[in-house]
């Protein structure tokens, strides 16, 4: 055994996902010492996503005075790679954490967001990444929109930053100067849900609860996502309504689509792409992904799978180490996992579970290793 590659993804409530390749590499190095570990953390473009690029590529994090939720200023920042790409976490502006104990997505905005990407291109960034996970808002991306230059304007033709809960006051959309702004920028958006802007499975009746919206609210935000959508389709050519993805952070999928031309993309695709995956794990003897908890969803395309599909095509043996895993898995066989592993052996509920999260995490490691170094010898 003379190299193994750790790429999970953060271990939701207990460890990032940082730690967990610490940790992992630990257990490793108790029966292989000399053996080479390289550790790529993975985000799922939330809180956390720019210091997990950082960590895997190389780069410094930029601080930013920008608009926070309710319009407040705040300092948030970005990260620019070592190849000049910048990368944004909407989170550090619009996310949850900033609204606790008062969350209402009819009021927040996403226009610290725009302040963010405006500043990278600004300081010469061509490619800009854009992490959705952890938003507040619900504004379909139109306050990140109106920091760079989109105009919205109400049918007195006054213009304004709509939110939420003013989507159905939008009148007309001028995105003129926008495009010479953007001239040869690429946008890359991490978008790891699929739901549609609106309707059952759209982004206010899904996700708008958890940012705050009460049984009245939600049947808003929906409606003004939907009035959104037939503006940007009438002013601006696109159709957003029903394109996968563009639900994600209360619209901000769509928007992005709409306003910037941005492409949407699997979050583990960009990792994999950005850290060069590939080639680190082509003379791999091993790679170890792992979750907090696998199941039906992680099927569709997230880490776990998406680093599968990478390995199976190389010929590189792939092991994924979870918290806890659902029944009806075995897809994941014929997708590149060849073993998964659950960290709760104790079969304990979260809420315990969790307390020994790091000390579970080891232990399974420590036994997996001990297999390999014993059939190995």
């Amino acid at each position: 055994m003379k190299k193994i590659v750790l790429i999970p993804d953060s271990f939701k409530g207990t460890m990032s996902s940082s730690h967990v390749c610490a940790i992992m590499a630990r257990a490793i190095k108790g029966h292989y010492p000399d053996v080479k570990v390289r550790s790529i953390p993975v985000a799922d473009g939330g809180e956390g996503s720019v210091d997990a690029f950082l960590s895997a590529v190389g780069g410094k994090k930029i601080p930013v005075s920008v608009t926070g939720p309710y319009g407040e200023p705040m300092q948030s920042f970005y990260g620019i790679l070592s190849d000049g790409t910048a990368v944004i976490e909407m989170a550090s502006c619009a996310g949850l954490p900033l609204v606790e104990g008062n969350m209402n997505p009819l009021l927040t905005t996403t226009f610290g967001v725009g302040q963010l990407i405006k500043a990278a291109v600004e300081h010469g960034c061509k490619k800009v990444i854009l992490g959705l996970g952890g938003s507040c808002t619900n504004d379909g991306g139109t306050g990140a929109a109106a920091a760079l230059g989109v105009r919205f304007e109400k049918s007195s033709g006054k213009a304004f930053i709509p939110t939420g809960g003013t989507l159905h006051e939008i009148s007309r959309i001028d995105a003129s100067s926008l495009a010479r702004k953007l001239a040869g920028i690429q946008i890359v958006v991490m978008c790891d849900v699929d739901n549609p802007l609106c309707g059952p499975t759209g982004a206010a009746r899904v996700f708008g609860p958890q940012k705050g919206a009460d049984a009245e609210a939600v049947p808003l935000l929906d409606q003004g996502l939907l009035h959104l959508s037939q503006v940007i389709k009438r002013d601006l050519g696109k159709d957003i309504l029903n394109l996968r993805g563009s639900g994600a952070a209360g619209g901000m999928g769509g928007g992005m689509v709409s306003f910037l031309n941005a492409k949407l993309m699997m979050g583990i695709d960009v990792v994999l792409s950005v850290v060069n995956f590939d080639r680190i794990a082509a003379d791999a003897d091993l790679v170890i992904t792992g979750e907090g908890k696998m199941d039906e969803q992680s099927l569709h395309g997230k880490v776990v799978i998406g680093v599968a599909r990478r390995t199976k095509a190389l010929g590189v043996p792939l092991v994924a180490v979870v918290g806890d895993m659902a029944d009806n898995l075995e897809a994941a066989y014929d997708l590149g996992v060849d073993a998964i592993f659950s960290t709760n052996t104790k079969a304990e509920d979260f809420s315990r579970s969790r307390v020994h999260s790091e000390e579970d995490l080891f232990l399974t490691m420590d036994n997996i290793i001990r297999l390999i170094h014993r059939l190995m010898a």
